[in-house]
């Protein structure tokens, strides 16, 4: 049996380099196709950079809580709120304390301000409120007598409703029975609301009318003459009644009964005392359901303790009638949802359904989890923040890094001739990939590029061109061995990776502690000097290395021309050692 031919077989490792090229080339393709689908050609900038807005947040103590401003809860209420408004940290929103009682928040423009403003304003304590009676959210000029409050919904918003994590829907155990007809609402009605009693009329002359009877909360509590005037004279159609209602909403205490408005100013309510506070909230979050049809939903998990008050509540609203068997969930004096309740909820968790969207879902999934502050705030001040010291720095910047990109590149061209191109190829490679991957960041992550993370980026230039330096200086040695090009590419390979490797992976590293233990500015830095440390290994891994495979085979390199960069007379190479074929060398130490 013939052996096979040696000399037609590629050398180890050489594989499909152009296949390689084309799969990188079309990466580049997709991601710069991605920029211009999206619409977001440039990276979105920092406050340093672009400018934005700068407003303080001043603490006030909680009803019955008189010193709950200190350190501790200062310290939890940034956290919360960086968290609700910067994500992953990398959009450059900045929230710190300053001093004993205010907190700053910086948001760079491009960002929503007005999102972040009422994700950071609204930070009273979350609760969850027994309803005692809604009604539409205008003005009522005459409170006309219905049993059981004001009877329920009045056809205004979503029907939501509060199950055990299971989300297998119970029968509410009531002595009225449902009608089978749902309403404009999606829900059974009881006949009791409605074939609600009409007002007697008042004698003659009398302009006094009925008063209506009261509302149960949970089978023992009524509603005070104050608060039902208080509540008829509620308008929630109007911003400025909404805000008037908030505001005296947040500032009662826990254990007293309110009147309060939905956030849509729809509904409006008189609620019970806080059965469950936010604090025992331990986690939320918005999850499609399709298992069940009911789309985005609400997943709720308490902690121990708030699994007990919630399993109490729930048990007692299920035994009411609408609209006494719903819990309005309230933040900073307003209702953000009203679940009605069918059975009584175990487990220390639960799920909220009915009519939600993605956004609507992701919202209270995010109040719920990150609204529960120790402290309420108001905002104190608010100026806007221009982009001119910054883009002084950024120039400056700039400069520093081309001059430093004009250095390295004249290096490159006098000491390695032409492997420079192959280092320049690459680290053109290296800058479409950077700026494309964090353009697009932005409108993902919300990415935002400050001057650091600028920093982060000239500083991985010099990264990215020790790499190459490595592989270029494991060929060259190589070559000085006594080797042609071609197997000097391959065997340069093994040992020039393991060394970019272990480099980058240091330096990859040193970026992801930086990110994890640091707060702010520096945050950028880490995410840029990390996600540039990973595009390096892809760079060299699947362009720099493939290219060279495909260069060897060139006669410009593989004879080693004197501007190549290669060329064995200039590297001092040893002359290869070679025999004639069929006679013994006549000296045994003859080359």
């Amino acid at each position: 049996m013939a052996a096979p031919k040696k000399g037609r077989r590629a050398p180890a490792g050489q594989g499909h380099p152009g296949r390689t090229l084309v799969l990188i080339l079309i990466a580049m393709i997709g991601l710069v196709g991605g920029m211009f689908y999206y619409g977001h050609l440039t990276p979105r900038l920092g406050i340093d950079l672009a400018g934005g807005t700068s407003f303080t947040l001043a603490a006030k103590n909680q009803p019955g809580k008189p010193n709950a401003i200190n350190e501790t809860n200062m310290n939890t209420a940034a956290g919360i709120m960086e968290r609700r408004v910067n994500g992953l940290g990398v959009s450059e929103t900045e929230v710190q304390t300053q001093g004993s009682d205010h907190i700053i928040v910086n948001i760079p423009k491009g960002t929503n301000a007005k999102q972040a403003r009422q994700q950071v304003g609204t930070t009273a304590q979350l609760g969850f409120r027994p309803v005692l009676t809604t009604a539409a959210g205008a003005k009522t000029p005459e409170p006309s007598p219905s049993k059981g409050g004001s009877g329920g919904k009045n056809g205004q918003g979503k029907d939501e409703k509060a199950t055990g994590r299971q989300g297998t829907e119970q029968k509410a155990s009531s002595s009225q029975t449902p009608d089978a007809k749902p309403t404009t609402q999606g829900r059974a009605v009881t006949d009791s609301l409605k074939k609600a009693p009409s007002a007697k009329p008042t004698p003659s002359g009398s302009k006094k009318p009925a008063t209506p009877p009261v509302p149960p909360q949970g089978g023992d509590e009524k509603i005070s003459p104050a608060l039902q005037k208080q509540f008829a004279a509620l308008d929630c159609s109007t911003k400025a009644g909404r805000a008037m209602a908030g505001t005296k909403a947040a500032g009662t205490k826990p254990s007293d009964p309110v009147v309060a408005c939905k956030q849509d100013g729809r509904q409006k309510y008189v609620l019970g005392p806080v059965a469950v506070e936010g604090m025992d909230v331990s986690d939320a979050k918005a999850v499609f359901d399709s298992q069940s049809g009911n789309g985005w939903i609400v997943q709720l998990d308490f902690t121990s303790d708030g699994g007990k008050k919630f399993s109490d509540i729930t048990g007692k609203l299920a035994t009411q009638t609408p609209p006494q068997n719903q819990f309005a969930i309230v933040l900073d004096g307003a209702v953000v949802s009203d679940p009605r309740v069918t059975s009584q909820i175990n487990g220390g968790n639960a799920t909220i359904s009915g009519g939600f969207t993605q956004q609507s879902a992701e919202d209270l999934g995010n109040m719920l989890s990150y609204g529960a502050l120790p402290l309420s705030f108001a905002i104190d001040d608010e100026t806007t923040v221009t982009a001119a010291l910054g883009g002084d720095q950024l120039h400056a910047g700039l400069l520093a890094g081309a001059i430093g990109l004009a250095l390295v590149v004249i290096y490159l061209v006098a000491y390695y001739r032409g492997l420079a191109l192959v280092a320049l190829a690459s680290l053109g490679v290296s800058a479409v990939l950077t700026y494309t991957i964090m353009t697009l960041l932005g409108p993902a992550i919300g990415f935002a590029l400050n001057l650091p993370a600028v920093c982060g980026a000239i500083v991985a230039i010099g990264i990215t061109a020790d790499s190459f330096i490595v592989y270029f200086e494991r060929i060259r040695d190589e070559i000085r061995e006594g080797r042609t090009l071609r197997p000097a590419v391959e065997r340069g390979w093994p040992r020039a990776r393991r060394t970019i490797l272990v480099s980058d992976f240091v330096s990859f590293l040193a970026a992801a502690v930086l990110f994890i233990v640091t707060v702010g500015k520096v945050k950028g830095f880490a995410f840029t000097l990390g996600l540039t440390t990973v595009l390096d290994v892809v760079v060299v891994f699947f362009f720099t290395k493939p290219l060279m495979t495909m260069l060897a085979r060139r006669k410009f390199f593989a004879n080693g021309h004197p501007w190549s960069g290669l060329d064995p007379q200039r590297l001092g190479a040893k002359p290869p050692l070679r025999r004639r074929r069929g006679a013994a060398p006549t000296q045994t130490k003859e080359a």
